[in-house]
């Protein structure tokens, strides 16, 4: 409450659960009833003030450029009506509207947000609460009850306005107070072909037709008279909803997609949560439908959640509202929208979020591309599309600016999807996914064929992975091993810490679908935009990335550490295993986190256990401090890899995920290149392998600089190794380092262009 001082009166003595039912009766009442749009509202806006005891209720709603309009109101200046105006985030109105929660305060003119309106006559009203009018996840209005003296405003009373809200979404949404059109986009997007550009969740090309997903029911009926049949109905619901997932769960298993179904897995623990259904059937008990129940759950849900930026919280809101909109269907017996027999054969879904078990429900055969629109995409959705090999992009305003059934074109190796595509854009499209397919056919050709460039200069090509899915790739590539396996994508689609024998059990999977090729296995590097649900995150970072992550949060928790490298030690016993720590940024940490491993080795020959027959332990150089102690680290490793992501942005100082720095460096610079010499000439006097594992590895014209500098080993993802194998089968690289030797010290913003100009000249395929 706002400024609560002495003795305030608790909301109104009458109004209670029987209380609050009574209204929801006789609400149904009047929507069933006779008379336009404004005239229904006028009588909800009254029987609202009448049966809380307000002296006002108020409705507010949402116009063309996000502009709230008194539409009704009991109490306030009727001459306001249709007259007084706020935007979104002024006044209290507007900042229920811009922050899509409730509000109750016991003293509203004292509020920071609150604004006068003179032509309402609202001088003598003290206490307010308001609540978004929700549909679809937008606010499309505000339902408000204010009155003269100071009081609180009890739960029942909150609870009670955002369940009339849900009803008053309905009579917006039926277009009877403003036109629907009004709100919407303007112009007609079916005319002309449009580009949206965006960021690239998962790599490839696809061309289908638009499947808009709105899986989001229409709730007819709020008000129930019989809580005890709608629970039953509700039971039964959640039945058969446990029953479709368990039918999705074994379609995964028998797909052999180990880690949608992990996912899944998870998923399934969620619709279980006695919380959430407890919440539910308690809704259902105040008088609610069970549809009118699930639905004022989410509601009340995403409006407290919908705020937060920590990621997996916005991943159980994705899980949440899956479920939620999968509940309702199972409720009104319908069957999902991605089993109708209407669907086109070539399917690119739009949607604006989406759960992982919503994009299983469609048929993989059609299922081409996907198109999000908002922010904060699912994790697991990407895994899940990744696993199927559908390209997935995040476009801003997709939903308005998509049609139904429009051809589009999604390019997910760029960013963009092109919308109802001219006849030029479409054969440029046909001639990509040619060139595709002459590349690969290229590319299957050389991957027999040894690593070696034109003068004999051996290169290794490893894999940078990270599920299981990823290890098929390891043959098809002709890659000589894994040289970085994140171990943490597994941790992430868990709802709590897998134990030793799960994590073993795992790691013995990946060792044995490697033929004996080596594996680097990087303990858990999470933080920052990694953060587990069984880890507490650090409040208040400022700057993540360089905060309490990877090898920190494994020293400050070393029974978390010491479990993964005493599953990692027992699931290679026999065979070699490669550890390597990230973010260490000074001898200490390496010596710290080295001292775990060995307790972890000494342990399991004090139990008798099976030793690997070779344990190799190495660093990531990400940490430019680390650059600087190389004389005291290097007698202390087996080997070396940079990760040269979180390296260039640290060395530049500048967010590579910020579009405003992210053009203001090059990794190929003079002197990002002078320095990865300098570390790959101090590895060769001590004898001590290097690798490079970041994103420079998997690009062509990058790689070939790497090579000129004196890299021999490159880990990259799978699809990068055709294209840079073929580069280097044609790259000399004695010329090639020549021609470096007189670029170090210029200074130049990039080298790219020289680069790329030497390739030309010398016939190197980039």
């Amino acid at each position: 409450m706002n400024g609560v001082v002495g003795d305030i009166p608790a909301g109104s003595p009458g109004f209670d659960g029987a209380a609050s039912r009574r209204l929801l009766a006789r609400l149904r009442d009047v929507m069933a009833g006779s008379g336009s749009g404004q005239e229904r509202l006028d009588k909800i806006v009254t029987l609202i003030g009448m049966e809380m005891g307000a002296d006002v209720c108020s409705c507010y709603v949402m116009r063309a450029g996000e502009v709230l309009e008194l539409f009704s109101t009991l109490g306030l200046n009727q001459d306001a009506v249709h007259n007084t105006r706020l935007r979104v985030g002024e006044g209290i109105v507007g900042d229920i509207a811009g922050h899509a929660r409730p509000i109750a305060l016991d003293n509203a003119p004292s509020h920071p947000s609150f604004a006068y309106r003179p032509e309402t006559g609202e001088d003598p009203f003290l206490s307010l609460a308001g609540v978004p009018i929700l549909r679809g996840g937008k606010v499309r209005g505000v339902l408000v009850i204010q009155h003269k003296d100071r009081r609180r405003y009890t739960e029942v009373e909150v609870e009670t306005l955002q369940t009339i809200a849900m009803v008053v979404a309905e009579l917006v949404a039926q277009g009877e107070l403003v036109n629907p059109q009004e709100v919407a986009s303007t112009g007609d997007p079916a005319l002309l072909p449009a580009r949206l550009s965006g960021t690239s969740l998962t790599g490839g090309l696809a061309m289908g037709l638009a499947v808009i997903h709105r899986p989001q029911l229409t709730i007819r009926q709020m008000v129930s008279e019989d809580a005890e049949s709608e629970l039953a109905r509700l039971n039964a619901a959640i039945a058969t909803m446990h029953s479709a997932i368990d039918d999705l769960l074994n379609a995964a298993a028998l797909a052999g997609l180990s880690e949608p179904k992990d996912i899944l897995e998870t998923y399934r623990m969620f619709a279980e949560d006695r919380g959430w259904l407890s919440r539910i059937r308690e809704a259902i008990r105040m008088g609610l439908t069970a549809e009118g129940a699930v639905q004022q759950v989410q509601n009340d849900t995403r409006a407290r959640m919908s705020h937060l930026t920590d990621p997996y919280i916005r991943e159980r809101l994705l899980d949440l509202e899956d479920l939620t909109n999968r509940l309702l269907q199972h409720l009104a017996g319908r069957k999902s929208e991605a089993d109708g027999g209407t669907l086109p054969e070539d399917i690119v879904l739009v949607a604006r979020s989406m759960g992982p078990a919503e994009l299983l429900d469609y048929d993989q055969r059609r299922l081409r591309g996907v198109i999000l629109e908002e922010g904060s995409p699912s994790s697991h959705v990407c895994i899940v599309a990744r696993a199927l090999n559908i390209p997935v992009v995040q476009a801003p305003d997709a939903l308005n600016r998509i049609e139904p059934l429009d051809p589009v074109i999604v390019d997910g190796d760029h960013g963009q999807a092109f919308v109802r595509p001219a006849e030029d854009i479409q054969m440029a499209f046909v001639e990509a996914v040619a060139l595709r397919v002459r590349k690969e056919e290229m590319y299957e050709k050389i991957r027999a064929l040894p690593s070696v460039t034109r003068d004999g200069v051996p290169i290794s090509i490893q894999l940078n992975c990270g599920l299981l899915i990823d290890l098929p790739h390891l043959k098809a590539s002709g890659a000589e091993g894994v040289g970085l396996y994140r171990t943490e994508i597994p941790f992430m689609v868990r709802s709590t810490y897998p134990d030793v024998h799960a994590q073993t059990d795992l790691y013995s999977r990946i060792l044995d679908q490697t033929d004996d090729k080596p594996v680097v296995f990087r303990t858990l590097d999470v933080g920052g935009d990694k953060m587990l649900p069984y880890i507490a995150a650090s409040e208040g970072e400022e700057n993540p990335a360089l905060g309490w992550r990877a090898i920190r949060i494994g020293l400050d928790h070393p029974s978390l550490l010491r479990q993964q490298l005493r599953a990692l030690l027992r699931a290679s016993a026999g065979r070699p295993l490669s550890v390597m720590f990230p973010m260490i940024a000074e001898v200490a940490e390496f010596d710290a986190a080295r001292r775990l491993l060995d307790l972890e080795i000494n342990r399991l020959k004090v139990q008798g256990g099976e030793l690997p027959s070779r344990v190799r332990v190495g660093t990531m150089i990400e940490v430019p401090a680390l650059l600087w102690q190389l004389p005291a680290l290097l007698p202390r490793v087996d080997f070396l890899s940079v990760g040269s992501n979180d390296l260039t942005q640290y060395i530049f100082a500048s967010d590579r995920g910020n579009p405003r720095t992210s053009g203001r460096y090059d990794p190929l610079s003079p002197a990002m290149l002078s320095l990865l010499r300098r570390l790959v000439e101090a590895c060769g006097d001590a004898n001590v392998p290097v690798s490079i594992c970041g994103e420079m590895a998997g690009r062509p014209l990058d790689a070939m600089a790497l090579i000129g500098i004196g890299f021999r080993t490159l880990s990259m993802s799978p699809p990068s190794v055709g294209p840079v194998k073929t580069m280097l089968r044609s790259l000399d690289v004695a010329v090639l380092r020549q021609y470096m030797n007189g670029l170090y010290l210029r200074g130049d913003h990039s080298l790219r262009d020289k680069l790329r100009s030497f390739a030309k000249d010398h016939g190197v395929i980039i």
